[in-house]
């Protein structure tokens, strides 16, 4: 199976490389567990390192109730932040550097201290967390018309593609998080809205699944990552001439341009 799982993960990066998605890995290889999916995760992961990246933070998807029915599973899964997949503020994204994105908008959060599970709490991710920071992130799917199912995500970095991260830096003092709200507008068109609370009723729980999801793995949170705890409504495709962007109240904005 070893042999499978790092074939499967050159086949992912070359599918990254060449824009040419693959038939789900679900049904190339249907004895693949969810264990297995998240081992080429981590493989790409390695591979992309001796490549020069480096590892930025992570991201948790699957964090609603409607998105783990639709996969048919019963909690979120997670995927890497790599530095070349950061975007600033307001730059421009070339579509044809992708397959079929779609964008989330999510409250970012900047960790001030390593987060080690397997007993961490969304109270030791809230003590833990310097700031919080608007974010987009920007999904796409190195498999055919997005027919996944979870181990196809997990094994394709939880369908990561870039994120983009706001200016403005937060501390969370005196926030309740559960109930900061979200517009996200496409091209100066209200498209959807959400709260805090979308990301399993509070983002910081999020984290906290994620760093003790992380520990089965030998992976820890670490301070100056940048941790993605879920969307705050549905995913949105987009296509070239978009302008995305997400608002978040007193935490700011951010946005994106595809060309």
């Amino acid at each position: 199976m070893s042999l499978i799982l790092e074939e499967l993960a050159d086949k992912l990066i070359e599918a990254e490389r060449s824009k040419q998605p693959l038939d789900p890995l679900t049904q190339q290889y249907p004895e693949l567990s969810v264990t297995d999916a998240y081992q080429i995760q981590i493989k790409v992961m390695e591979k992309k390192r001796t490549e020069g990246r480096r590892v930025i933070g992570k991201k948790v998807g699957l964090t609603s109730v409607a998105m783990q029915k639709m996969l048919g599973v019963n909690e979120p899964d997670y995927g890497h932040l790599l530095d070349d997949m950061e975007v600033k503020d307001g730059e421009k994204v070339k579509i044809i550097d992708m397959i079929s994105p779609k964008v989330e908008a999510e409250i970012g959060f900047i960790l001030g201290q390593d987060l080690v599970g397997p007993n961490v709490t969304y109270l030791d991710v809230l003590m833990a967390t310097k700031y919080v920071v608007p974010t987009i992130e920007i999904i796409d799917s190195r498999i055919t018309d997005w027919k996944i199912q979870l181990i196809d995500t997990v094994a394709d970095n939880g369908s990561s593609a870039k994120v983009v991260v706001g200016n403005k830096r937060s501390t969370i003092d005196g926030l309740d998080l559960r109930s900061v709200g979200m517009a996200l507008y496409n091209n100066e068109e209200l498209v959807a809205t959400g709260s805090g609370a979308a990301a399993l009723g509070h983002p910081a729980q999020a984290i906290a699944w994620l760093a003790n999801k992380l520990h089965e793995f030998g992976i820890q949170l670490k301070a100056g990552e940048l941790i993605l705890p879920g969307a705050l409504s549905g995913a949105l495709t987009v296509k070239q001439g978009d302008t995305i962007s997400a608002h978040f109240g007193p935490l700011g904005s951010v946005s994106v341009a595809f060309e």
